[in-house]
């Protein structure tokens, strides 16, 4: 393959700067006749068929960016609740070994 970018990941994501779409191979040539209106019909169907793919996968993209954005709010939340139980574990440890002190000077 000769093209460098991929419908699933194009080479940019602005579709003026996209190489244009080729032909179907699925139909021989010329096996319509070239009025000007089935011309126009076909580039326009073909225009449309690559943005409502092209917004397919903005929506798809953007969807998976949500979804990494709210992983990396849970990791960090996770990370909050761990420091203040770890914490909150130093500071019955520091007491303990308040008591531990005084009670030894006590003695």
């Amino acid at each position: 393959m000769n093209t460098r970018g991929t419908i699933d990941r194009p080479l940019t994501h602005d579709p003026k700067k996209q190489a244009p779409m080729k032909p179907s191979t699925s139909e021989p040539a010329g096996s319509a006749t070239t009025d000007f209106s089935t011309t126009g019909a076909t580039e326009s169907r073909q225009n449309r068929n690559r943005e409502m793919q092209l917004m397919q996968e903005a929506l798809a993209r953007a969807h998976m960016h949500e979804r990494l954005h709210d992983a990396g709010r849970e990791r960090q939340a996770l990370r909050l609740v761990n420091a203040r139980k770890m914490q909150r574990r130093a500071e019955r440890a520091s007491l303990r070994a308040r008591r531990a002190l005084a009670m030894a000077v006590m003695q």
